[in-house]
């Protein structure tokens, strides 16, 4: 089985090596060593994992042609966004930023809140106190600059994860690449831009789908104007927060409507393949028993400490630890665990999932473009 990487062979090493490119000495020994540059602008795209990227390749013509040159680099567990933003914005494993899945309960409330949209949560930058990639470059004097979403400015994930860069918000991704090479012009020297639209339709359609395919075709002609356009001296870097596999419906056990899974279970977090059960006091071994024997060989069911143990988050402290399950659950096969109690419709309906350790979900394309 393929383990997450936090070293130079994850995305955790993503901005720390493009930044180290724009000032050696502020970043000097970390991420990966690439060739100097003036500027850099680094693309997320949404759940575009590297084996869905390679599978699906002749979609993006221009990335094809690139794609001897893609690397694969490891996300964190588990590999949903809230989690990978952490991990990409701060260089750090999730056991150190904190932010531990898509749901989570907050030990100082005992309240299950959501990191992605973060609705009732704690303030952001005491969930993650950590200094960001683009803070640490702001004070490098890199000006970093982010291009998303307009609601994705001042939100609690862009606080707890990606704070320091000056925000633009934009919606199309036309519009967003021009906002980048704009930014790039004005002096911006670490331009951050995000794509989520190929997640989107995954999510909706699958990742097989017609759907998936045009919005690939369009992210990659997006990215081969970003990579004609940009000024000189400005390297150019693609990468991913997780991949993608589709859970067919009738392959959902409910926990709501399953007594012996839920007896024990206090609250459930995270999401259908990888899953936070947050145990009332003294059920652990019983509940660790009944989640072990019901997903055999089709998943892993694990303890916190084996968590930890196994390096999946990094080493866990007194200021994270309580955020991530007393059992946690990361499946292999195609199937998934929903709780219609805590899930939205919207959720329950979706067909492409991902949060667990497959190479599907976890691998994630590195692709570094050096300046011109």
């Amino acid at each position: 089985m393929k383990a997450p990487r936090y070293d130079t062979e994850g995305l955790a090493s993503v901005l720390p090596s493009v930044a180290r490119t724009l000032a050696p000495a502020a970043f000097e020994g970390e991420g990966r060593k690439l060739p100097q540059a003036k500027a850099g602008i680094v693309v997320l795209a949404d759940g575009l994992g590297a084996r869905l990227l390679r599978k699906r390749s002749a979609h993006a013509p221009f990335l094809h042609e690139h794609l001897d040159h893609v690397q694969t680099l490891a996300a964190g567990f588990p590999t949903t966004t809230a989690t990978s933003m952490g991990t990409f914005g701060t260089g750090l494993p999730p056991g150190a930023h904190g932010l531990a899945g898509y749901q989570v309960v907050d030990p100082a409330t005992g309240m299950l809140f959501n990191e992605l949209t973060w609705q009732r949560g704690p303030e952001p930058r005491v969930w993650q106190p950590n200094a960001t990639v683009f803070e640490r470059a702001d004070q490098a004097d890199l000006r970093p600059a982010m291009i998303g979403p307009d609601y994705f400015e001042g939100s609690g994930l862009t606080n707890a994860a990606l704070r320091g860069a000056v925000f633009y918000g934009a919606e199309a991704l036309e519009d967003r690449i021009d906002a980048a090479l704009a930014a790039v012009r004005r002096g911006r020297r670490l331009v951050y831009l995000y794509w989520g639209e190929i997640d989107k339709a995954g999510h909706v359609h699958g990742i097989d789908s017609p759907q998936w395919a045009a919005e690939l075709e369009a992210f990659d002609r997006g990215f081969e104007r970003l990579a004609s356009q940009r000024p000189v001296g400005t390297s150019l870097t693609l990468t991913a927060d997780h991949g993608m596999v589709d859970v067919p419906l009738d392959a959902r056990v409910d926990i709501a409507k399953t007594p012996y899974l839920r007896d024990g279970v206090r609250t459930v977090g995270g999401e259908m393949r990888a899953l936070h059960l947050y145990v009332e006091p003294g059920a652990r071994d019983d509940v660790l028993a009944a989640w072990r024997k019901e997903v055999g060989s089709d998943g892993h069911v694990l303890t916190r400490d084996e968590l930890s143990d196994l390096g999946w988050v990094g080493a866990l402290d007194a200021g994270t630890a309580g955020r991530f399950g007393d059992v946690v659950v990361s499946m292999r096969a195609a199937r998934g665990y929903v709780d219609s109690r805590v899930m939205s419709h919207q959720v329950l309906a979706l067909v492409g999932q991902h949060g667990a350790m497959t190479p599907q979900e976890l691998d994630v394309p590195f692709l570094h473009l050096p300046p011109r």
